[in-house]
């Protein structure tokens, strides 16, 4: 992402600049909204589980603080002197019992953030109606939205769909599909609408929340202008790269079954590829659009932030490597 100041004008930071936490801050979202309200003036906490990965990722001029939010090892005073915390943190793929640590953590930086006298939080969760037949990945990111809540500190969500930027996982995801099966046999989720944002347009919004009093404690659903199916993303990613996939449907193919052959096929860890797979069935489609109108800005089409997303990045990385389990 461009950046229109000096290494030494961003190197300085006055005091009574607003120090902003960002939990997550390693992850594909995480690393670009750092950059971002770095660009803006803020001081910034990073909280992640290894420095180290954190240090490679994020540079030597943010402050990290080695933070396990399931375990608590490092929250202890994490918030103090924060005036905007960040939730970006998920479970995924690192845990089996990935739904049970998301709501212990959430519960953890809530009480954090209360005690810390926290002005506001502002989390990211997912796009999908209120019915109990959501995927337990879905499901998740509406539980952390309720336990989030519960604390004393006013809390922002947007509610978002497949992210359409460089190491985004479900965007990786159709890409390497794409480019690795010329003929897929799909189960009937291929048909499913989905409302995908552009990576620039959430951060957009992400960063416009912070000082946008009507964004106060609300709940908003955020996508691009265009609601697609799957089938529809892929053949336009093929279209892209030249290499249009022929699609058919199979009803009798379950999303965790298909979920086993994503595993397979890409570089996605398959405890990941399983719960995204399996939320494919639900359709995520924004029903209702104030934020354009709070935070206003241009729309970005698929088609745009596709070739975006496929101009930053780089050939031949294997971004998504199969972690050992965490106990």
């Amino acid at each position: 992402m461009a950046e229109d100041r000096t290494p030494e004008q961003r190197s300085v930071r006055p005091t009574e600049a607003p120090l902003a936490l960002v939990a997550g801050a390693t992850g594909f979202v995480g690393r670009e909204l750092v950059r971002r309200l770095d660009l803006q003036g803020f001081r910034i906490r990073a909280t992640s589980r290894s420095i180290d990965s954190a240090r490679r990722r994020l540079g030597d001029r943010i402050e990290v603080v080695p933070t396990d939010w399931v375990t608590g090892q490092g929250a202890d005073g994490v918030a103090r002197g924060v005036r905007i915390a960040y939730y970006l943190v998920h479970s995924m793929g690192s845990r089996p019992d990935f739904e049970e640590a998301d709501r212990v953590a959430s519960g953890r930086f809530a009480a954090e953030m209360s005690r810390a006298g926290v002005e506001r939080i502002i989390y990211l969760g997912g796009l999908g109606g209120e019915d109990p037949s959501l995927s337990p990945h879905l499901a998740s990111r509406r539980e952390v939205e309720r336990v989030l809540r519960k604390g004393s500190v006013p809390v922002t969500t947007l509610r978002a769909a497949i992210i359409l930027g460089a190491g985004g996982t479900s965007f990786e995801m159709l890409v390497q599909l794409v480019e690795k099966l010329p003929v897929m046999i799909c189960p009937r989720w291929v048909e499913t609408p989905c409302q995908p944002i552009a990576l620039e347009e959430l951060l957009r919004y992400l960063v416009g929340c912070t000082d946008t009093p009507g964004a106060l404690g609300e709940t908003f659903d955020v996508g691009g202008p265009e609601v697609l199916t799957y089938r529809s993303m892929m053949e336009r990613v093929g279209d892209r790269i030249g290499r249009r996939p022929w699609l058919i449907t199979l009803p009798v193919l379950t999303p965790s079954l298909s979920s086993h052959w994503v595993g397979f096929i890409t570089d996605v860890d398959p405890d990941v590829a399983r719960p995204l797979v399996e939320g494919m069935r639900n359709p995520v489609v924004c029903r209702e659009d104030r934020i354009t109108r709070l935070v206003p800005g241009p729309r970005i089409g698929f088609d745009a932030a596709l070739e975006l997303a496929l101009r930053d990045r780089p050939p031949g990385v294997r971004r998504f490597v199969r972690s050992p389990k965490r106990p």
